[in-house]
């Protein structure tokens, strides 16, 4: 049975989509990009968008009964792959914080994102 995830813990889709969906022992998550739910600010640089994607990212996690290690797949979407250095050191501090193994990983640039945000991450998550 599906059931559609939404959290006040992250930003409301901006879009007509779910903020995850959860089947059976997976979770798939939407694409997340950085906005602070607290004050909707996006911050500038993309050391701090892909920290605040990530914490968006286990938000979404930790209301559906699910952790960080449990991430199997992330698709990660940048406007500028030149940054790719910056955002692997945020994003392998975040696994490691999160006592996770590094799940699978594909990584794409793309000419714009959402509200000009220069990262957005997509998620998929298993629990047995």
């Amino acid at each position: 049975m599906n059931c559609i995830i939404e959290t006040k813990n992250a930003p409301k889709p901006i879009g007509p989509y779910s903020q995850a969906i959860k089947i059976e022992n997976f979770i798939i998550l939407s694409g997340q990009i950085p906005i602070d739910i607290i004050s909707n600010h996006i911050p500038e640089n993309i050391a701090e968008q892909t920290y605040l994607v990530l914490v968006n990212i286990k938000s979404i996690l930790i209301h559906a009964g699910f952790q960080v290690k449990n991430i199997i797949k992330t698709t990660i979407f940048t406007t500028d792959l030149k940054k790719i250095n910056i955002i692997n050191e945020i994003y392998k501090k975040f696994f490691m914080d999160n006592k996770s193994e590094f799940p699978a990983r594909s990584c794409i640039e793309v000419q714009a994102l959402p509200k000009n945000v220069k990262i957005e991450i997509e998620a998929i998550a298993f629990k047995k």
